[in-house]
């Protein structure tokens, strides 16, 4: 068999797969229909300082080839947080990782210092595509400087592995992959998803209560690929592939792009068993091409 394990940083995965903030809950809700433990690793709900309600329904819309949200990141705060949802993960033997949200600078850091004192936890996943209200909204990612200084404040107060998650909503994603490399990242994800729209032609009515919303799904994945792809080419800390990805073909591609691992995200919608299914798929793939170790294809696309 191929050895499938893969480092993040501090990381040890068992194999590259890994699920995407928001699509698997916080993993809990999927061990009826296989053992999570057999995952490289889970990327829990978003989280914030405080109790969040989220935008008004609705909030998701079905798209040709993928899918709009606009949950808004609907949660009940980081207390809750660590005294139910973290005795419930904690005995996981994978990866477990906090995706951390916030407004300011300052909730980012009152945040990740509660994240930081839960032993179990083996990573954040710093999500950047958060509004700065302190700048009239723009989201952190979308500046270079916003998204070093964010990075550098976190890196100050969390001392495992920290992953930054990209927003694609950006000019020159490779410039702000080396940005915050920088400043102490020890890997990045990417994408977030893009900002769409849908509308309800006989209605004449927003298809979310948003007007517009993240798109993700397999309408994305060649956007996606070519971002990992440059940005793997820009840094040399890991890249985890996120976008599109519905099967192991798709995650191979992200992997010959360059990522060290990869997220499922819009899959699990379809199907909660698609991630494990990944795995046997990468798994069959090595075999089928004589690969003993999956670090042998790891940036491999033939040029």
């Amino acid at each position: 068999m191929a050895d499938l394990s893969v480092k993040i940083d501090k990381l040890a995965l068992k194999n590259p797969v890994m699920t995407a903030s928001g699509t698997f809950g916080n993993g809990v809700e999927f061990d009826d229909f296989f053992n999570v433990d057999e995952l490289g690793g889970i990327i829990l709900k978003g989280t914030t300082l405080n109790h969040r309600e989220g935008n008004d329904y609705p909030r998701m819309a079905e798209t040709p080839s993928g899918m709009l949200n606009a949950v808004g990141l609907q949660n009940k705060g980081v207390d809750y947080f660590c005294e139910h949802i973290y005795p419930k993960v904690k005995g996981y033997n994978t990866n477990v990782i906090v995706n951390v949200n916030g407004s300011t600078i300052e909730e980012y850091i009152a945040l990740t210092e509660r994240i930081n004192e839960l032993t179990n936890v083996d990573a954040i996943e710093l999500n950047i595509s958060c509004p700065n209200v302190k700048q009239g909204g723009m989201a952190f990612g979308t500046s270079c400087p916003m998204a070093e200084q964010v990075t550098k404040e976190v890196r100050k107060v969390y001392d495992k592995t920290l992953i930054v998650k990209l927003s694609p909503n950006v000019t020159n994603i490779a410039e702000i992959a080396k940005g915050v490399e920088n400043k102490g990242a020890d890997s990045v994800s990417l994408v977030n998803t893009f900002l769409g729209m849908a509308i309800d032609a006989e209605t004449r009515k927003p298809m979310l209560s948003t007007v517009t919303g993240g798109l993700s799904g397999p309408a994305i994945k060649p956007i996606a690929l070519r971002m990992v792809w440059q940005v793997a080419q820009a840094v040399k800390i890991p890249v985890i592939g996120i976008g599109g990805i519905m099967d192991a073909t798709d995650a191979i591609e992200f992997i010959l792009a360059g990522a060290s691992a990869v997220q499922v995200g819009t899959a699990n919608f379809v199907d909660p068993n698609a991630s494990v299914k990944m795995i046997k798929g990468i798994e069959d793939y090595l075999e089928r091409h004589n690969y003993s170790n999956i670090n042998e294809i790891t940036g491999g696309l033939q040029l």
